[in-house]
């Protein structure tokens, strides 16, 4: 029996259906993250006393760093997502970058925008 060495157009399409979930659920989460970063004055403590003022904005300025953080972490997957449907286009999704083999639905399902399959990514550490 011969070796798959892509997944077939209909795969593809199935993979490119998903992607497109995630990444629409990732641009929404995004923009969530973004406006409460931007919305500095939600919680004004303008009318609180002077102690309580200032646990409020550090607690407002560690929450704004937390956001910024995970915006970053969404910025990037949705990057990633990106790059994986170029690859779908390209017919090269699927494909694992250091064994040239395929990278089993399983993991893609769970992890669409993988690049390793298992061994490669255990042979990594």
């Amino acid at each position: 029996m011969v070796e798959k060495t892509r997944y077939s157009d209909e795969e593809l399409d199935e993979f490119k259906e998903l992607i497109l979930m995630k990444l629409e659920k990732a641009r929404h989460d995004y923009e969530m993250l973004k406006n409460a970063i931007n919305h500095g004055d939600d919680n004004d403590t303008t009318d609180t006393s002077p102690t309580f003022k200032v646990l409020e904005e550090g607690a407002s300025v560690y929450s704004k760093e937390q956001s910024g953080r995970l915006a970053q972490r969404q910025e990037k997957f949705i990057q990633h997502l990106e790059s994986a449907l170029i690859r779908i286009e390209n017919k090269t999704y699927g494909i694992c970058r250091e064994t040239g083999k395929l990278i089993s639905k399983e993991r893609l399902r769970a992890v669409p925008h993988a690049t390793l399959s298992i061994e490669a990514k255990i042979n990594q550490k």
